[in-house]
């Protein structure tokens, strides 16, 4: 039993590494790779982990899955924001099909 469960969870979260590598190579432009990078290789990665200590249920492995998941959530998204706000003010182009861009009406009313 114990091993289908650790099965399941390595299965969807290979799955979700998998949509995550699929959109760094699908998406359009640099700011739509990384939000698919960031949200489904986070849960991806977290999922293995923890498919990982239900296998081995040690104590040890555990909290170093745990440390490994918390810093990854947390650290994460920080990153993926400093580069795409890098990206933007280095004048990497949006795609060309984008509608709205929420930064710039931010940056003008903060220059007024």
């Amino acid at each position: 039993m114990i091993e289908i469960l650790s099965g399941v969870f390595l299965l969807v979260g290979t799955l979700f590494i998998l949509v995550s590598a699929i959109g760094i190579l699908k998406m359009p432009d640099l700011y739509t790779r990384m939000s698919a990078t960031t949200k489904a290789s986070t849960l991806g990665i977290g999922l293995v982990l923890i498919g990982t200590t239900v296998y081995w249920q040690d104590i040890g492995i555990a909290f170093r899955a745990v440390a490994i998941i918390i810093f990854l959530f947390l650290t994460a998204p920080v990153a993926a924001h400093i580069i795409g706000r890098a990206a933007y003010f280095g004048k990497v182009p949006l795609w060309e099909k984008t509608k709205i861009d929420q930064f710039k009406e931010h940056m003008e009313k903060a220059d007024k």
